[in-house]
Order: structure tokens, then C-alpha cells, then sequence
């Protein structure tokens, strides 16, 4: 009994199971691995969709959100702005009313000056050289020691100015205790006599003295607000010439006050005198920077955000502590002097390079920034920065000078606290992949270990007849041809399986009978080779008799051509002519024929070449010169004629040939044209090319019977000099190697090149050009060309 395949023989790399095991295997593997490795990236994809989508939505939320706040606080800001000017306003009508009416002015100011609480006397001090009002007067009344006589008492010219403006104690005092909070409201005299009134009463000049050292030897306009009174008094010479358009106020940048020593803005509003060509003074209003300083301080963005306000110059007026050293901003105070002492906090000279270069807005639109602010320990943390002008004003600056100034509002937040929820998604969504990642290669595996426990079980059953098929080949091959296999299954290789039976049969039976069966195909095979002998025999003097048909027909072609000495004996013009067929007999006709002074050039081209295209145009020579003989001079008789008998001849012969034909008549000077054919370039004597068109002067040859209704004739001058070319289509349709015609303006410029040369070196110099066209590419038609020139 034969030994049973013991377990591992199965797994042999090169029997059928273990292949059939790998190629389905495989195949299950990559398809599990294509459609995890789909669904992985489906996964990743819908986590990167998600991600985006949120961010976007995030971006987009906290953009608004953020453009919506700084607006809102922007308007608070300018509101209290709005306030502050409406208040100075009200209280600078009020002084202009008097001033424009002189009469109320003074009585008011005689009637204050009879009661004794707005008319206390004022009080010198010899120390300091001033006069100012006492304690408990509604405002302090400070006249400055140049505005007073050598006996200390105010010139006359200030006394008028001191009771005329004795109103303000009037309106000063109820300005100052309704509206927005003030530190104090001031007036000050025309610069001739700039004496100032504030209140609430202060101990203004003592504390002048203190901090402002010689002030009280200058101009109180130019010593304190150099350049303020001067540009009022350009605003008055061209009213256009004011920085924020219809606005009179003008506001000093933030600056430490002399008496409370805190950070403050004024309000100037200038006074005008009665016929507006002067300024009358001003009256101004101290605000701390509190109350906007409030405004700001107040911002509250996500967790540690921020706002902040500073000037065009990058100058920060209000920030909290936490949020300076955010921007590594640094704080220098002015030392005390002459004018006043600003506030040096700029975001220029910040410790951090991305807010040293941030760039203001210079629109009243929001601009929304993402800078990488650096923390202490060198690391730079992303921030969001949304900036937002305010409403302009009239700036005074310590140069002296008014310009128009929009203060900045700014906010600062960390991108880490506005994305903190994307933050969260990207990491619940990351966790989410993980998850379904390990899921699926789990599945995978587990989908493996199926497979090929299954492969494993069927794969004896699907191979056991083809294990069968094996065996019983080898048999074969052994020459045991009595062998057939069972297969009872009734698939393809159980159809396999009675396909070998039957060639098992039909080798056994072709063994026993070879020899019979190889001497009758032996025979048969000879048969065959003697009828392939016969064959080739027929076929080769079939050849030869054809090959010699052949030649002589091409040799009458040639013998029938126009020989040299018949075309030199011609007078008055020089004829040269080529001729080359594309096979062996072309279809192309020519021909020069000389009848006393009568000289007849003919061209044409048959339809196709070849023996039957020679035929007809050996035809047509053949009419043509005994057309020639009986004198028939009339051209359209001549092509008339010539029709008629070739069309007879193609009726006869049952061909469908026919030809295009033109003729040239010469006689005495002149040329005449007729019959239709390619166009006929004449090249004058000075170069010039003429192209003349045969259409409409006949029709082919051999078409119908009668064309005589169609031929028409052209006379072509003919001079000195002068040149005809004539041609078949094989010239201009000749091709190169990129498929490009020779064309019929190459031929007409090679002609033109040539033309003042003999009538054989034109014709030789244009087929040159022709052949370099042409190079190496097969020639497809028969190529004929004549050269006609006067003498």
C-alpha cells in the first residue's frame, strides 16, 4: 500500500495546496488590509474634517466675539470723550456769548465786582511775585508777577480783563459739579494778559512755583503750551487748516498734573474775540485718565486677556500691571521742567520683538493679529491681538504743534485660552481614532485566523483532483499510456479530468498507428511541395513576362518625349523640361510641338500612374501630334478635337482615367493659354511672379464628350526676359520627412531666385530645391516640370 502524505507535505512551497493556501490568503489579506487601511483613512480624515470645521467655527466665533467687544468699549471711550467735549463746549458758549456782547459782559462784571464773595480782594505775594485770589473764593484767581506794576498791583489793561471774566466764577463752579468727574475747570486770559481762573480753589501758584521754577518770568501760553495759541491763530487765517475737521477742541497727550500728580488729559477749548480775527483765551477742563483708565481695566477676555489704550505713537495710556509685563512694556517718567511732564510707557520699546513691531491700525476698522509673545523662560507664546482707532481729535504735542490724533484700543488674549475647547475636540477625537485603530487591526487579525482555517480545511477538497491530474501526467510521461484519472466532482476540473482521458485514448491510439499515419502525411506533403514548385514557376516567368511589358513601356514613353536638339532648334525662346515617374510608367504628360513658326507646349497629368496612366497619356501624344500635323491652329478646336477621340479610347477600354491638359501656344512673340490644369507662374524680367489660374479655361480630358462650351484662351505677355514655368501636382505636393508640401510658394520663389539665368540652369536649380525638400521621403506621384524663356 502506498505510504499517506504525511501533514507537513502539504505546506511544500511548490505543491499546488500551499500555493493555492498563499494566492488566496493573500488575496483576503490585501483586501482586509485595502479596506482597513480605507476605513483608517475615512477615520483620519473625518477626525481632520472635524478638527478644521470646529477650528474654523472657533475662529470665526472669537473673531466676532472679540470685534463686537472692542467695539463696545471703543464706543464707551468715545462717548466719555463726547461728554468731556460737550461740557467744555457748553461752558466755552457761555464765555463767547459775553465776549460777543461787550454790554452784558461789562455789567455783569460791575455787578460781581459790588459782592463781596466773587470780588475778594486778591492777595501779592513778594516772594513769589504774583497775586492770586484767598480762600474761599469760587475759584482761584492767579495773576502772574509780569502782568503786575512795578507797586505790585495788576496793570489796568489786566484789571479790565479780571472783572470782564468774572463770569466764569459763575459758570465754572456748576460745570464742575454736574456732568462727567473733573479734576478741575480753568479759563485763561488772551495771551496779552493770560491770567487763569480754576477751580475748584487750589493752592495754584504756590504749587507752580514749586514744580515750574521761572515760570512766572514768561509767557504763561508759551511757557506751558508752547505753539497751542499760535495754531488757534492759524485756524482763524484758513478755517481748513484745522487737523480734525470742524472740531475746536484740542487735547494735550496724557500728562502727570502739577498739583495732584496724577496722569491727566485737558480739553482747550479757544475763545475768539468779537469780529473772530484774534483768540479771546480759553477755558479747559483737567480729567484724570481714571475714569477711561476704568473703561479698559474693565475688559475681561476669556481668562488672563486684557485691554489696553495707547496713542498713535505706540505711547500705552492705560494697561493693568499684569497686562505691561505681558508686553514687556517699560515705564519712564519725564523729569519735571518747563511745559508739562508726559508719561514714556511705548509698546516700541517693549522687551518682546513681535510687539515692538506691531503695526497700528490705520483705518477706523478692527484688525485682528496673531503675534508669539515671549514669557521669562524664552518660550513664545501665541496671543490674539485685536486693535480698534477711536475718533480723532486735535492733539497738542510737545513740539508745539496740533495734529490729528486717533488713540488705539487694543485687547490681548492667549490663543491657548480661546482654542481651549478645540484643544479638548482634537484630543476626544484623537482618543476616538486610537480606538477604532486598535478595533480594526483586531478585526483584522481575528478575519486572518478565519480565512485560513477555512482556506486550510476546503483547500484539500478543491485540490484533490488536480493532486489526481498530477499524478496521472507523470504516469504519462512515463509512457504508461493505459492511465485515466477519476474526478467525480462536475466542475472545470472534473471537465479537465475527461478532457485527459480522452487524450490519453487518442496518444495511445496515435502511438500504435504513427508509422501509418506519417507516410500518408508524408505523401500528402509531397504532393504540395510539387504543386508549391509548379506554382512558383508560373508565378516567376509571370513576373518576367510583366517586368519586360513594363520596360517597354516606359522606354516608348521616354522614346515619345521632346529630345534636346528639337527644343534648341526652336527660336526666339529657350525650352528645358524634366520628367521623373513615381513607378515604373508614369501617368505625367509633356511635350513641345514645332510646326513652322507654330510652337505648341502641352502639360498635363493623368489620373493616378501606373501602365494604364501611361497608356493614356501615350494616347494623348499620339492625337496631339497629328492634331499638330493637319495644321489645326484654333486652340479650342485643338483641345475640342483632342477630347473627343481620348474620350472615345477610354469608353472603348472601359477605364476610368482621365487627365488634366493645358496648351501653350507660341507664335511670333505671343503666347496663347488654354485648357484647364495647375496654375502657370510667369516670372518677368525684373522678378516680379505672376500666377495665372486655369480653372476657368476647360475642363479634364475624357470627362464628357463635348467640352468646346467650357475651353476659353488667355494671351499672356510674353517679353524679353520673361519666364513660364509649368508643372504637375507632383512638384507642389511633394512632401519632406514632417509631411510638409513643397507648396507652390517655394516653387515660385525658387523660380524667382533662378530666373535670370538660361531656361536649363532655372530648371536644374529649381529641381535641386525640390529634391533637398523632399530629402530621403518616398516619392508618391510623377514629378514634371517645364521651363519656357524668352530670349
Amino acid at each position: 500500500m502506498p505510504s499517506s502524505p504525511k501533514p507537513w507535505s502539504v505546506f511544500r512551497l511548490n505543491s499546488f495546496r500551499a500555493k493555492f493556501m498563499v494566492v488566496v490568503g493573500g488575496a483576503v489579506l490585501f483586501d482586509l488590509l485595502v479596506g482597513g487601511s480605507v476605513a483608517l483613512w475615512n477615520v483620519n480624515r473625518l477626525s481632520r474634517d472635524a478638527t478644521y470645521q470646529i477650528e474654523s467655527g472657533l475662529t470665526k466665533a472669537s473673531q466676532e466675539y472679540l470685534q463686537n467687544y472692542i467695539e463696545t468699549t471703543a464706543l464707551r471711550a468715545d462717548l466719555l470723550f463726547d461728554q468731556m467735549h460737550s461740557e467744555v463746549t457748553a461752558l466755552a458758549g457761555s464765555m463767547q456769548r459775553l465776549i460777543d456782547h461787550p454790554e452784558a459782559k461789562e455789567a455783569i462784571g460791575s455787578a460781581l465786582a459790588t459782592n463781596s464773595y466773587f470780588n475778594a480782594p486778591l492777595v501779592y505775594d513778594p516772594q513769589g511775585n504774583w497775586m492770586q485770589s484767598p480762600q474761599g473764593s469760587p475759584s482761584v484767581l492767579s495773576v502772574w508777577g509780569y502782568l503786575l506794576s512795578p507797586d505790585g498791583r495788576p496793570k489796568p489793561e489786566i484789571l479790565r480783563n479780571i472783572q470782564e471774566s468774572a463770569a466764569f466764577d459763575i459758570f465754572g463752579p456748576s460745570q464742575m459739579a454736574t456732568g462727567a468727574r473733573k479734576l478741575q475747570v480753568y479759563y485763561v486770559g488772551p495771551k496779552a494778559a493770560p491770567i487763569m481762573r480754576t477751580t475748584p480753589y487750589s493752592d495754584q501758584a504756590q504749587t507752580f512755583d514749586k514744580l515750574y521754577p521761572g515760570h512766572n518770568n514768561a509767557n504763561f501760553w508759551d511757557f506751558f503750551f508752547p505753539g497751542v495759541y499760535e495754531g488757534w491763530q492759524g485756524w482763524i487765517r484758513d478755517t481748513k487748516s484745522r487737523p480734525v475737521e470742524g472740531e475746536n477742541i484740542t487735547a494735550t497727550a496724557p500728562y502727570i498734573d502739577a498739583i495732584t500728580g496724577k496722569l491727566i488729559v485737558s480739553f482747550f477749548h479757544p475763545l475768539w474775540t468779537k469780529d473772530r480775527k484774534d483768540v479771546a483765551g480759553m477755558v479747559a477742563s483737567d480729567v484724570t485718565l481714571d475714569q477711561l483708565a476704568n473703561i479698559v481695566e474693565s475688559v475681561k477676555v476669556a481668562e488672563t486677556g486684557f485691554g489696553f489704550l495707547t496713542m498713535s505713537n505706540g505711547n500705552v495710556l492705560a494697561i493693568k500691571p499684569e497686562g505691561e509685563k505681558t508686553l514687556g512694556l517699560k515705564i519712564a517718567s519725564g523729569a519735571a521742567g518747563q511745559g508739562v511732564t508726559g508719561l514714556d510707557r511705548s509698546l516700541r520699546k517693549s522687551t518682546h520683538a513681535a510687539v515692538a513691531a506691531l503695526e497700528l491700525p490705520a483705518d477706523d476698522k478692527t484688525i485682528i493679529k496673531h503675534i508669539s509673545i515671549g514669557e521669562e523662560d524664552g518660550e513664545a507664546e501665541p496671543h490674539i491681538v485685536a486693535l480698534r482707532r477711536l475718533e480723532a481729535v486735535n492733539l497738542w504735542n510737545s513740539t508745539g504743534s496740533i495734529t490729528a490724533e486717533n488713540q488705539m484700543l487694543g485687547f490681548v488674549v492667549p490663543e491657548r485660552e480661546i482654542y481651549a475647547s478645540l484643544l479638548a475636540a482634537q484630543e476626544s477625537i484623537s482618543g476616538a481614532t486610537n480606538r477604532i485603530l486598535v478595533s480594526q487591526i483586531i478585526a483584522i487579525i481575528i478575519s486572518l485566523l478565519i480565512v485560513f482555517a477555512a482556506v486550510f480545511g476546503i483547500s484539500k477538497r478543491i485540490t484533490a483532483g488536480l493532486s489526481a491530474l498530477a499524478g496521472a501526467a507523470k504516469r504519462l510521461q512515463a509512457k504508461d499510456y493505459s492511465v485515466r484519472v477519476n474526478i467525480p466532482t462536475h466542475d472545470e476540473v472534473g471537465e479537465v479530468g475527461v478532457a485527459f482521458n480522452r487524450m490519453a485514448e487518442e496518444i495511445s491510439f496515435h502511438t500504435e498507428n504513427l508509422e501509418q499515419i506519417v507516410d500518408e502525411r508524408t505523401k500528402e506533403l509531397e504532393g504540395a511541395n510539387q504543386e508549391i514548385s509548379a506554382l512558383n514557376s508560373k508565378l516567376r516567368d509571370e513576373n518576367l513576362r510583366l517586368g519586360a511589358e513594363l520596360a517597354v513601356a516606359k522606354h516608348i514613353q521616354m522614346m515619345v518625349l521632346p529630345r534636346d536638339s528639337e527644343l534648341e532648334a526652336i527660336h526666339g525662346v529657350e525650352i528645358a523640361a524634366y520628367m521623373r515617374p513615381a513607378d515604373e510608367v508614369g501617368g505625367d504628360y509633356y511635350d513641345v510641338l514645332q510646326e513652322g513658326s507654330r510652337v505648341k507646349i502641352g502639360i498635363g497629368d493623368v489620373t493616378g500612374h501606373g501602365l494604364e496612366s501611361g497608356v493614356l497619356m501615350l494616347m494623348v501624344q499620339s492625337v496631339a501630334r497629328a492634331l499638330q500635323e493637319t495644321g489645326e491652329d484654333n486652340p479650342r478646336q485643338f483641345l475640342d478635337r483632342l477630347n473627343r477621340a481620348i474620350y472615345k479610347n477610354i469608353e472603348r477600354t472601359n477605364t476610368n482615367k482621365h487627365l488634366s491638359l493645358a496648351f501653350l501656344d507660341f507664335e511670333n512673340g505671343r503666347v496663347t493659354l488654354s485648357g484647364q490644369h495647375e496654375e502657370v507662374l510667369v516670372v518677368r524680367a525684373n522678378g516680379e511672379v505672376e500666377r495665372i489660374n486655369t480653372t476657368d479655361l476647360g475642363l479634364p480630358i475624357g470627362l464628357e464628350r463635348n467640352i468646346l462650351p467650357f475651353i476659353a484662351t488667355r494671351d499672356i505677355p510674353f517679353n524679353s526676359g520673361d519666364v513660364i514655368v509649368l508643372h504637375t501636382d507632383g512638384v507642389t505636393e511633394a512632401e519632406n520627412q514632417e509631411g510638409k508640401l513643397f507648396g507652390l510658394m517655394r516653387l515660385s520663389n525658387s523660380a524667382r531666385h533662378y530666373h535670370r539665368r538660361s531656361a536649363e540652369e532655372i530648371k536644374t536649380g529649381i529641381i535641386e530645391d525640390l529634391m533637398a525638400h523632399i530629402g530621403t521621403q518616398k516619392i508618391h506621384d510623377d514629378i514634371t516640370l517645364v521651363i519656357m524663356r524668352h530670349k
